[in-house]
């Protein structure tokens, strides 16, 4: 039997692949932390359009601590999982993962967060989300 805790595993469908370029990074070469929450939004944004069949907009998004650090040439995956949903908005968890780099095979969770958005029409006012 695997254990969890020792071979963690994103959870959610995978919904961006992206890989960290120089105009992504500081000077020692770490990827800016609001380009990755952008990255974030965007794959949350993928899901939710999905789900409510049209357009959303971002309202909020909860804290987030990076677990490991990110560096140019790192190739990112990002995972969404829809935990809530309410008559107008989804709450999606986000996760972001990257090979190890002592073994390309096993995953290392760099960062997660809860992104609420709300399905909007085409005039930018809230719509109701049809089951």
């Amino acid at each position: 039997m695997i254990d969890i805790e020792e071979n963690p595993q994103p959870i959610g469908q995978l919904c961006l692949q992206l890989q960290a370029m120089p105009r992504d990074t500081n000077a020692e070469g770490a990827i800016y932390s609001g380009w990755l929450v952008s990255q974030m939004d965007l794959a949350a944004a993928m899901l939710a359009r999905r789900a409510t069949r049209g357009r959303v907009a971002t309202v909020s998004m909860d804290s987030m601590a990076f677990m490991v650090p990110v560096n140019v040439g790192d190739c990112l995956s990002v995972y969404g999982n829809v935990t809530d949903r309410g008559r107008s908005s989804l709450t999606i968890k986000i996760e972001v993962w990257k090979p190890s780099h002592e073994d390309e095979d096993e995953l290392c969770k760099v960062t997660d967060g809860s992104i609420v958005l709300v399905a909007i029409d085409e005039r930018g006012r809230t719509r109701s989300i049809n089951p």
